[in-house]
């Protein structure tokens, strides 16, 4: 059999982890193979070694039969490897088309000649039904598009074996199911695609055979048309995975978070991103909002959370905190699981320690006097690394920067839940997770409901959002249009309110 890349037994270590322990990966030519693990399996970091990020430790790639070194992502693209990363790698201020071409410019003389390069981009676009604005900005375009544009980036550098890192994360279900498209129609083009995810349907779906990773070690190659989700999935975790939700009836208590009016504006003169939003959430029931990206959740949770300036009221508990500080906020009762985990969820160059206790610092318990107490600090974060099973090379004193992406999420979801609350507001708590932790993570919400607590869930996944859910409040352009129960609607439906195809007329 000829294989277009062969990685043998491929060994790369870091301090206090062996990242991949002797691993064996082998892509057809035509063929999409996906890279199936848990956070900190090793799959990305095998995928950076391929792409010449990372030198192995141990073992050798042979591309289209030749043994290679690949020392960066140059080498990379020669050999005609390209990668889309999981947070991509563009530059805001540049257009679509510059984006493209950046590092591989056709100059004469010292001029840019973008006449060439525009038709080429323009040319692959039709070709692989990759529709994009040449001369629009990263800034201003959707997630959606810019990933268009990250593809678009290795066609245009005539790549033909393909990696995409978790490219499903930031997307919505329409977008997940063009990239499919586009991914098949890649593929039937004689491209060889290696494809990292943890969603199982979506290997399904894509994918003609799936190696499987766990901590590190290689498990084995299947052909994914043989194999079912739950095998898959068992091979994943090492153990059973419930894959559906299990929750008891809900039964509300009073009302903690009571929103009425709330609107936010970004900008003078421009639309209001929350417009007019009014809804409850009671002790034990999780109230889901719901909505394609960018429909005014990240501003509506940003105005609740006291980050973001908004009219209207927001009380807790009966007690009007509109126009109360965060830190007031978080200490009478607020959690809040932030969207971006990097950004508003962890100070990247803090220790695991020092993250577990960023909302409660300054409480008598971890200090005195303005002392931190750092024998108190290390014992509460081993508690909730035990607790959330949060792993890292070097336990509470590991960096956070340094930690997996679904690590970091643990360790987001242990401190807010850790902390006292009535209510707790969680984002996209399982954005970019596998199976195993997504498990863990729906449990954890239930049982808040279940211990009488409020829970405001913000998700685009709509399993999520149909598994999870007492209560779907659907927003569309900063309006709720829907105030549904999952045992009365269908998916079909939601998606219809959710592109404003449809609204309900007592909202």
């Amino acid at each position: 059999m000829d294989y277009v890349i062969e990685m043998q037994h491929i060994t790369k270590i870091f301090p206090g982890i062996i990242a991949n322990d002797d691993i064996t990966l082998q892509l057809k030519k035509g063929e999409i193979h996906a890279l199936l693990g848990e956070n900190g399996a090793g799959k990305s970091t095998l995928m950076s070694v391929l792409f010449g990020l990372y030198e192995p430790d141990g073992g050798k790639i042979l591309v289209r039969g030749q043994e290679t070194v690949i020392a960066n992502p140059n080498d990379a693209n020669r050999l005609g490897i390209g990668m889309v990363h999981q947070h991509f790698k563009l530059v805001d201020v540049f257009t679509t088309l510059e984006n493209i071409v950046l590092g591989v410019e056709t100059t004469h003389l010292g001029v840019l000649k973008m006449d060439e390069a525009r038709k080429k981009v323009m040319k692959l676009s039709e070709q692989y039904g990759l529709a994009i604005d040449p001369d629009a900005k990263i800034c201003d375009i959707s997630v959606g598009m810019q990933q268009r544009v990250e593809i678009l980036k290795m066609l245009y550098r005539d790549n033909d074996i393909l990696i995409f890192d978790e490219p499903t994360a930031v997307l919505t279900p329409q977008e997940i199911e063009e990239l499919m498209q586009i991914m098949k129609g890649l593929a039937a083009e004689g491209k060889s695609i290696l494809f990292i995810s943890h969603k199982l349907n979506e290997i399904k779906e894509v994918a003609d055979r799936c190696s499987v990773l766990r901590k590190g070690k290689y498990i084995g190659t299947v052909d994914v048309a043989d194999t079912t989700i739950e095998e898959m999935s068992e091979m994943m975790v090492g153990r059973k995975v419930m894959l559906q939700v299990e929750k008891g009836e809900m039964t509300p208590g009073d009302v903690v978070l009571d929103v009425q009016h709330l609107s936010v504006q970004v900008g003078e003169g421009h639309k209001k991103k929350v417009n007019d939003v009014s809804f409850q959430v009671r002790k034990g029931e999780i109230t889901c909002i719901a909505g394609i990206d960018n429909n005014g959740q990240t501003e509506l949770v940003l105005a609740l959370a006291g980050i973001m300036p908004s009219t209207g009221t927001i009380k807790l508990n009966g007690e009007d905190i509109s126009h109360q500080s965060i830190r007031y906020r978080n200490t009478h009762g607020v959690s809040h699981i932030p969207e971006d985990r990097h950004k508003h969820g962890l100070v990247l160059d803090f220790t695991l320690e020092q993250n577990l206790v960023l909302q409660s610092f300054f409480e008598p318990e971890y200090s005195n006097h303005g002392f931190l107490k750092f024998d108190k600090i290390r014992e509460h974060a081993e508690k909730l690394i035990e607790q959330y099973d949060i792993r890292s090379g070097n336990g509470p004193t590991n960096i956070a920067r340094a930690m997996s992406g679904g690590n970091q999420q643990k360790a987001i979801l242990a401190r807010e839940i850790d902390r006292k609350h009535d209510l707790l507001i969680a984002v996209q708590p399982t954005r970019g997770l596998d199976v195993g932790a997504i498990e863990f993570i729906h449990k954890q919400l239930v049982k808040e409901r279940d211990s009488g607590k409020a829970v405001l869930l913000v998700s685009l996944e709509l399993d999520e959002v149909m598994d999870v859910s007492d209560r779907i409040l659907v927003l569309c352009e900063g309006e709720i249009v829907a105030n549904v129960y999952p045992k009365d609607v269908t998916v079909q439906e939601l998606g219809l309110y959710m592109s404003g195809s449809k609204r309900e007329a007592n909202v």
